[in-house]
């Protein structure tokens, strides 16, 4: 029974951290006003969640949510009462404030879900915090009306997911409001935001006191049970939150807080368009003629909206960690390598259950499995165990997280990284272990022998291992080493370690030789590296200068130079010369890099549009992904034939809604803004000159409303679909 609350209580923080992250992403809503008719304003909730913010015109605004009393469902107010929409019932919620009301109406019931309850919790803390100082001023008389609320961090029976008013239908057609302190409804009224706009729409002018005692934040004392019958009517997985719609606007530059700022997630490449890793149906291997791939950055569906800090691309799947320290995994299922126990593929982020309670903060994907730790350097591992790939002292497959114990027992793991068929684990002490598959050498522990606990490399103790890359024949280190001619000015300086399949030249030593232990990279001693990067026939390294250098087969332009042979290691200029490089990626046959001034650069192999710029083209030299120009990239990962970079999310202002979503023209005397009137966003005539009868915030729901192309393209496939369906 405790176990079951347990569970309740967690899954109810999600939940609300969940959409207090939405509304922080922020959206376009429906705003009624006292003067004028509706309009549609950018709003969301300010980082230090204290106040909701919103453009009126180029006018920012605020309310603070300590000054509101209360938040209603529904069409309550006078306000909404002049402009009725009674088929928008469900989409629409009210925050009360002094003697006025900020009424607002949604894109669907969903979103309004996610704000209604996003805000319940954030004004019932407030209420919290205002209650116990009175209390401790003043005390607290039999009567008195404060109301109790529930902080983010709730149990399962303190949960700001409950009815908002506690309204319940006494005799006819009237509606009363409950009190925290009487019994609870019989009928159960203390249910979600969804449940309770299902009771009766109350008569035209009906609007509830301002008094304290109206507003209620407490739930009835109905048990854990009726509050598991809550978060179900939440429908919260049901919420699909793709982050193109979202209200964002990025520029370049740095002012900003990262530590703030939210994570959105942007793919292309193999399988993200109709395929799996997309939130498509099909499956890379046995599709044909679908669209597979995305040859663009597009933005990540979710079921859930997520604060991404750390993403892990693998062969066909991919993992993700929040700033919340959960992490979430999707793409085809093989061996259990999703970690979530079932022979399922998993088209959007799904919760690994079994770690939701571990403060994940590290995560990394191999072709068949995936490797994670903890903010405590625990290493947990799953999926395709064979040659021991997965640390466990076996080859048994794992399909949920197993930590890994043996050698690794009490020490604290500060970096990883998967190849194919073996795996690298860096210490906070300078340590590497490798375990998995010893062909070529590629473990370096002077021979071909496979491991299946994690072994220490030996001719690298007493140097401290800073980063170790995998690729899948061979791995490469950065390693700190001692230089300078005398004690005095001796310091330490990251050099190139390589070892394993010397084919192609991709160990930088000259020659095709395997090596069985690191090797430092000769022609490499004199620049300071701080990162290393493998393919499958390429290293690339970085200095702490920001200079790249790459080495191996140049077959799809991969090593960044127009006559590069790959024998020796050559360092990267072209479009890069003048830039400096903050973190690097590889692919199989691709490179992706990041710029100090937040750029993401490509090349190599093109194919499925891994490169991200629009065809399939190979490119031999770095090529800017102009599509993320006006993105804020924070970091970058590479699959195998697939890319992803995380950007921070950028609020939108009123400079910003000087120009069209759709071409980024600005706005002038020719040419004037339009909202779409199912998204919201602003367009140009030319980017929105299209009607739907389905725009979800359309005035009239029986006639057409202008709607922006890629809406107006989402409805007629929808509308085909069904046609075709029915």
């Amino acid at each position: 029974m405790n176990s079951d609350a347990n569970r309740a209580g967690g899954q109810v923080e999600r939940d609300i951290e969940q959409a207090i992250t939405a509304l922080k992403k922020g959206a376009y809503l429906l705003k009624y006003g006292r003067r004028g008719k509706p309009k549609f304003c950018p709003f969301r909730l300010s980082n230090d969640e204290s106040a909701l913010i919103w453009f009126s015109g180029k006018e920012e605004k605020h309310l603070k949510l300590s000054h509101v009393s209360r938040i209603i469902s529904g069409q309550r107010t006078p306000i909404f009462q002049r402009y009725p929409r009674p088929e928008k019932e469900y989409q629409s919620f009210s925050l009360i404030y002094n003697d006025r009301s900020l009424d607002l109406i949604c894109k669907d019931k969903d979103e309004a879900e996610v704000w209604f309850s996003g805000l319940k919790a954030l004004i019932s803390r407030g209420h919290q915090r205002k209650w116990r100082t009175e209390s401790r001023s003043d005390g607290i008389s039999s009567g008195a009306t404060s109301p109790r609320t529930y902080t983010r961090r709730s149990s399962p029976l303190h949960s700001p997911f409950s009815s908002g008013d506690s309204l319940q239908k006494d005799g006819g057609d009237q509606l009363r409001l409950h009190s925290p302190y009487e019994s609870p409804p019989k009928n159960g009224l203390d249910k979600a935001f969804a449940d309770v706009i299902m009771y009766a729409v109350p008569p035209k002018g009906f609007f509830p006191s301002d008094s304290a005692s109206a507003s209620v934040h407490s739930i009835s004392s109905g048990g854990s049970d009726s509050m598991h019958g809550q978060m179900k009517g939440i429908g919260m997985d049901n919420f699909r939150v793709s982050l193109s719609s979202a209200v964002s606007s990025s520029s370049q530059g740095s002012g900003h807080d990262d530590g703030d700022a939210l994570g959105d997630v942007f793919i292309w490449g193999e399988g993200t368009g109709d395929g799996v890793l997309g939130g498509g149906p099909h499956r890379v291997s046995s599709s044909f003629g679908a669209k597979l791939d995305s040859l663009f950055p597009k933005a990540l569906e979710s079921a859930v909206v997520l604060d991404v800090q750390n993403i892990a691309c693998g062969g066909r799947h991919a993992a993700l960690v929040t700033k919340q320290g959960e992490i979430f995994s999707w793409g085809e299922e093989s061996g259990g390598r999703l970690g979530h126990g079932i022979d399922s593929d998993v088209l959007h982020p799904k919760l690994i259950d079994s770690l939701s309670h571990s403060n994940i903060e590290l995560v990394a994907c191999g072709e068949n499995h995936t490797c994670a730790v903890t903010l405590s350097g625990d290493l947990y591992t799953w999926g395709d165990g064979d040659f021991g790939l997965l640390g466990h002292g076996n080859e048994v497959s794992h399909w949920v997280p197993k930590r890994v114990n043996g050698p690794l027992e009490g020490i604290h793991v500060s970096y990883i990284s998967c190849g194919p068929w073996h795996t690298a684990v860096v210490t906070s002490a300078g340590q590497l272990f490798t375990f998995g598959d010893g062909t070529f050498g590629v473990l370096g522990h002077g021979d071909r022998k496979s491991v299946s606990k994690p072994r220490e490399v030996e001719s690298l103790k007493g140097l401290r291992t800073v980063r170790a890359a995998c690729g899948v024949w061979h791995t490469a280190a950065v390693v700190e080493v001692m230089v300078g001619s005398s004690s005095s000015s001796n310091c330490s300086s990251g050099k190139l370690f390589t070892w394993g399949d010397g084919d192609k030249g991709r160990l930088g030593h000259g020659d095709k030789e395997s090596k069985l232990v690191p090797t430092c990279v000769a022609a490499l001693v004199e620049p300071n590296f701080c990162q290393v990067a493998c393919g499958h026939s390429l290293t690339v390294a970085l200095t702490t200068s920001g200079h790249l250098y790459t080495m191996g087969s140049p077959v799809y332009g991969q090593l960044g130079h127009h006559q590069a042979d790959g024998k020796l290691p050559r360092r990267v200029e072209g479009k890069l010369a003048k830039s400096f490089v903050e973190e690097i990626a590889c692919g199989a046959y691709h490179v992706a890099v990041l710029t100090s001034r937040t750029e993401v650069y490509t090349w190599g192999k093109g194919a499925n549009g891994r490169l991200g710029h629009g065809d399939m083209d190979d490119r031999n030299s770095p090529t800017l992904v102009e599509a993320l120009k006006d993105k804020q990239v924070k970091s970058i990962a590479c699959g195998t034939n697939f890319t992803a970079a995380i950007c921070l999310h950028k609020w939108v202002s009123g400079v910003d809604q000087s120009m069209c979503s759709g071409c980024r023209l600005p706005f002038n005397f020719k040419r004037k803004r339009h909202n779409c009137y199912n998204c919201g966003l602003v367009f140009c005539h030319s980017c929105s000159s299209r009607k739907s009868l389905r725009a979800s915030m359309a005035p009239n729901p029986n006639k057409p409303y202008r709607v922006c192309d890629n809406c107006f393209i989402f409805y007629e496939s929808t509308r085909k679909h069904e046609s075709v369906t029915n």
